[in-house]
């Protein structure tokens, strides 16, 4: 390979296009060069790895050499141009890898994988995303007042997930607490392309602050599709929908910021919730709009921001939302067993440090730590202490609240077995019956 450079260097510039074309083609290269004292011949073979290597030497020569001989005068750049290639070329020959080539070529006869890039963000991600839900967002308009007299109106936003007219908001841009007394649960609805409902405000989940909203239409109905939050990532890009300050149609987006912000990091009381934390901006009227990915598919409801701070808006999870619905259609209300407990999720260094604190700490690798027990609650009941850990829960290892949660299910009334390491590594196994939460907890 260096003696076959080295000879190339002893071309001339005009020489080296035509040594490399016909290098690339495989044919057998002669030099001759007419030496002080003789003449002689060197014959070179080049085998097929060079062969490629030549391949792309000429093919970014020549786009070099193109662009000196075409670019117009004024779009002449110097010398720090030299190196500025596109991002893409091709290459003579070589074929991408089989995976590739099958993902991107739309080869399985999925119409849609044929319009999608490879895992791309491109110029048009957001804006399709926003085209495909934008058309199910709705302004939500709600009259405030007293025994007849008039108070304004409260201003939010909606999406439309069935063709029914269901429509999904806020509990609390609907005021579903009673405060509105005239509205009596009467809501207007505009949608995106002028059209405007009455709609009733059908269910509502105060914990997680979630309503459902129908109209009736004789028309055919935009829908957004629902996807899933319990795959997104810290980073993930998301859009927000809605009515900011009653502007309509409004689109704004941002990164999920982080994906279980639990509500006792913000300072609110009650009952154990999580939120998605994104940056996309978010303001008053934004409430009940949804979230969506860059696949147009609703994956949380704006709920919140925080006002003394920017970047920071809060939403339901999707997942959340499906799980309440479903309680509505099943039974018409949302059911949560109570336990009375309230717990911390232990990993490897927090277990380290409690240990170090007090040598009586049990000895566990995970678990769910009680930080305290509501006096006369189940949990009570059953002897769950401050300090215990829960390493078991129905049968189940678990090491995070989430994991009893869901264990726990929608069973009221169901005998529960905890199994619980106390000091000094005890061990006592306990019997627990959830009972249905407060509401208004």
């Amino acid at each position: 390979m260096k003696r076959f450079l080295k000879i190339l260097s002893n071309c001339g510039d005009k020489s080296f296009i035509p040594v490399l074309a016909l290098a690339a083609a495989g044919s057998t290269v002669v030099f001759t060069g007419n030496g002080t004292s003789s003449r002689t011949s060197i014959s070179v073979s080049v085998p097929q790895p060079l062969k490629d290597t030549l391949t792309l030497h000429l093919t970014l020569h020549w786009t070099y050499m193109k662009d000196k001989l075409l670019r117009p005068a004024f779009l002449s750049g110097g010398p720090s141009q030299l190196c500025i290639f596109p991002l893409s070329f091709a290459r003579t020959g070589l074929e991408p890898p089989e995976n590739v080539k099958k993902e991107c070529s739309g080869e399985d006869g999925d119409d849609e994988k044929k319009h999608k890039c490879c895992n791309c963000f491109g110029r048009d991600t957001i804006a399709n995303a926003a085209a495909a839900v934008g058309p199910a967002v709705v302004n939500i308009s709600v009259s405030r007042g007293f025994h007849g007299l008039s108070a304004g109106r409260s201003i939010g936003s909606g999406t439309i997930i069935d063709a029914d007219g269901t429509i999904l908001t806020c509990a609390h841009v609907v005021d579903f607490q009673g405060l509105s007394i005239s509205s009596k649960g009467k809501v207007d609805v505009t949608l995106q392309d002028g059209r405007v409902f009455e709609g009733t405000v059908v269910n509502a989940d105060l914990h997680f602050d979630i309503a459902i909203v129908k109209i009736k239409s004789k028309t055919p109905l935009p829908t957004a599709k629902l996807g899933t939050s319990n795959m997104l990532r810290p980073g993930d890009w998301v859009v927000a929908m809605g009515c900011p300050l009653s502007l309509q149609n409004t689109i704004t987006a941002g990164i999920v910021s982080c994906v279980d912000r639990k509500s006792s990091d913000l300072g609110l009381g009650g009952m154990r919730r999580e939120y998605l934390q994104t940056d996309c901006a978010i303001n008053a009227g934004n409430s009940g709009g949804p979230l969506v990915n860059v696949d147009g598919e609703v994956i949380g409801v704006n709920i919140m921001k925080v006002l003394a701070a920017d970047g920071l808006g809060f939403a339901v999870p999707i997942d959340s939302v499906t799980k309440i619905i479903d309680h509505f259609k099943k039974r018409g209300r949302v059911i949560r067993p109570w336990l009375g407990l309230k717990m911390l999720d232990l990993n490897d260094m927090v277990v380290a440090q409690l240990q170090e604190r007090d040598p009586s700490f049990p000895k566990v690798n995970k678990g769910v730590l009680v930080s305290m027990v509501t006096p006369g609650s189940p949990a009570d009941r059953a002897g769950f202490h401050p300090s215990d850990v829960v390493v078991e829960f129905d049968g189940k290892p678990v090491g995070s609240i989430k994991e009893i949660i869901d264990i726990m299910g929608d069973n009221l009334g169901k005998q529960l077995k905890a199994v619980v390491k106390r000091a000094n590594n005890a061990t006592a196994t306990l019997t627990v019956i959830p009972e249905e939460a407060n509401p208004d907890m």
